[in-house]
């Protein structure tokens, strides 16, 4: 892009001028010591000036690209503070994506579609999300749904924790039969014959989903690097520019980690990553984390990629599960011995931690342990920690997690999963899942994610809007106003709060001269939009260390250039990422309001004419043809 020598920025020959300088802009840069500015200069990835016009003028040179905001809302970068960005990115150019759907009749026509240029041997896969409440018809594709679309392609459709539906053909494909018996945690639902019907039940583990989830076909070399590198664009494409790595199933290290390892030395991440490790082989734990800790330190690596402790699990005895279509799981009653060591050898030996846990139960069991260590003098050492999720934790919980210095990363997995837990647990329940504003009023740092994307979307709109609404993807009110924050309180839990769970927030997070120059220009205001639009914003321009990861509208062709997506059958390649919904509508008294404004606005303009002598007077006299008597 071409110096822009609007506003009075002129370039000048100069030995210090900035690369880029954004102007014209509404910025919320998160810092308390000036949280408004019109304009921001970067030189080198870092941010140099940030003022008005005037103060960034002298930094204008010769090569210095100047963005014209154009008005429009500028916020620091987002930073989704439990993604699986790493497996995520492995798989998403394989993936029908039904994120922001509205309708099961289009889910269908699309899955019908993608079947017909699906080549043999491969599946047509819907991994994540969505969520049943989100559709008009509020319900699942039924088995018959999914064979009349696809009879002869292996389909299979995820549903948050709980389910999958499977067609005949990928039920060939996984090679389920008659004789197949049902995994520990999981039920393979059967017909009168006995016969596999082609729906999975999580019941309560979600292992059967993802075990029949890894039968598919996966992609190889190259094909990796490049379906990463566009999941890495379609999260720059909602301001993303940053993640916390959650680890999870099916992402071994160092085998599945190659990719963005690869992709950091050659300078083509255009997202920053902090990963996480999490011992995949139930027993084998202890010797898996012992091994790592003489591979790797914390924060080996660089501001694009680098390591962040252990987790999300540390042992599988200690790990809860989140189906809230099931009863809570009862752990069991000795995990903590196992548990113990675990977090011992972290300690001792400088690593950080998190640790899902949905329920108090588990909490409060794991809390337990730490305080044992902490009476040893051995936690926290030092070290951050953090829990994860925390739907149910207790108020005397997070005084204890206060005091033992831990932090919290909450998600939006009500959003999908909230009608579920109503129905177990209750309203009343639901109300405080998770008690959000009580960890704040502690003074927890609480970071916000999405924990996409096996269950989640990654828009990260979707979970600012259920933090300051409370409100699910079916639109079913959660938490009252006394549970939910303010906009700027949530936008700072997904910029300031994620880079303090990385030992980042000295350079990330706030938009201040010293700090990354990340940032996103946004399609809407988030500060004035209505609340249900909040959902429906993205990034026209996103920058991570001053580069342009993601231009569209005026800016569109600024970014850059990716390799096309492969394989050409990919859905991906087809129909996009995450579908752009309408947006909601207005209700009849704001449809009023406007229609008002817009009248009043259409007065002044005509009085303005008069008065200049543009328009007659008489010009001013209603005409209706109807009433011309």
């Amino acid at each position: 892009m071409s110096t822009m020598p609007v506003g009075g920025l002129v370039p000048y020959a100069i030995d210090d001028a900035a690369d880029l300088v954004v102007r014209n802009a509404k910025i919320h840069t998160g810092d308390p010591g000036r949280p408004y500015a019109e304009a921001l200069a970067i030189r080198d990835g870092v941010i140099t000036v940030v003022g008005d016009d005037k103060n960034v003028a002298p930094h204008v040179g010769m090569g210095t690209k100047v963005v014209d905001a154009l008005g429009r809302r500028v916020i620091p970068g987002l930073n989704d503070a439990h993604l699986h960005v790493i497996r995520g990115g492995l798989n998403y150019v394989l993936e029908l994506r039904w994120d922001g759907v509205r309708s099961l009749r289009q889910g269908l026509a699309m899955l019908r579609e993608q079947a017909a240029r699906t080549p043999k041997g491969q599946w047509v896969r819907v991994v994540g999300g969505w969520s049943a409440e989100q559709f008009a018809e509020g319900r699942l594709p039924t088995v018959a749904e999914l064979n009349a679309a696809a009879p002869d392609t292996p389909v299979f459709v995820l549903h948050l924790y709980q389910s999958a539906v499977m067609n005949r053909a990928a039920l060939k494909a996984a090679g389920f039969t008659k004789g197949t018996p049902d995994p520990k945690g999981g039920q393979i639902v059967r017909g009168r014959d006995g016969e596999p019907t082609g729906m999975l039940l999580a019941a309560p583990s979600a292992l059967i989903l993802y075990s029949t989830l890894a039968k598919a076909p996966v992609l190889e070399g190259e094909d990796k690097k490049t379906s990463t590198r566009h999941f890495l664009r379609e999260l720059n494409r909602f301001g993303l520019t940053s993640a916390i790595d959650a680890a999870g199933g099916f992402q071994n290290f160092p085998d599945n980690y190659a990719t963005v390892v690869e992709l950091a030395k050659a300078g083509q991440l255009s997202l920053r990553i902090a990963y996480h490790l999490f011992p995949q082989t139930p027993g084998q734990e202890i010797d898996d984390l012992a091994r790592w800790i003489e591979m790797a330190r914390p924060e080996d690596g660089d501001e694009w990629l680098r390591l962040n402790g252990a987790g999300e699990n540390l042992t599988w005895a200690a790990a809860d599960f989140e189906n809230f279509a099931e009863p809570r799981p009862e752990l069991s009653p000795d995990y903590e011995a196992e548990f113990e060591k675990a977090v011992r050898l972290l300690m001792e030996n400088g690593w950080g931690f998190r640790l899902h846990a949905t329920y108090d139960e588990t909490i409060r069991r794991d809390l337990a342990v730490f305080e044992k260590l902490a009476a040893e003098g051995l936690f926290p050492a030092g070290n951050r920690w953090l829990f994860d999720h925390a739907e149910t934790v207790s108020a005397d919980s997070l005084d204890r997690v206060a005091a033992l210095g831990g932090a919290m990363s909450v998600q939006n997995r009500l959003s999908f999963q909230g009608e579920a837990f109503v129905r177990r647990y209750g309203p009343v329940a639901a109300a405080d899942a998770p008690p959000i504003r009580a960890m704040l009023d502690r003074g927890l740092t609480v970071g916000a994610g999405t924990d996409a994307t096996r269950v989640s979307t990654y828009n990260p709109w979707v979970t600012l809007h259920w933090l300051v609404s409370g409100r699910t993807v079916g639109d079913l009110a959660l938490r009252p106003p006394a549970n939910r924050v303010d906009r700027q309180t949530a936008l700072a839990m997904f910029t300031r709060a994620g880079a303090a769970l990385t030992g980042e927030d000295e350079v990330k997070g706030v938009l201040r001269p010293g700090c990354y120059g990340d940032l996103a220009v946004l399609s809407e205001d988030y500060f004035a939009v209505p609340e249900p639009d909040i959902a429906h914003i993205e990034s026209l321009l996103t920058m991570t260390g001053g580069r342009i990861v993601y231009a569209a509208a005026e800016y569109e062709g600024l970014d850059e250039e990716l390799p096309p997506i492969g394989p050409a059958w990919s859905p991906v390649a087809h129909f996009g990422g995450y579908q752009v919904s309408r947006r909601a509508a207005l209700p009849g008294a704001r449809q009023a309001e406007l229609l008002g404004q817009a009248v009043a606005e259409s007065e002044q303009h005509r009085q303005w004419r008069i008065a200049r002598g543009f328009t007659p007077e008489a010009a001013s006299t209603p005409f209706d043809p109807c009433f011309d008597l």
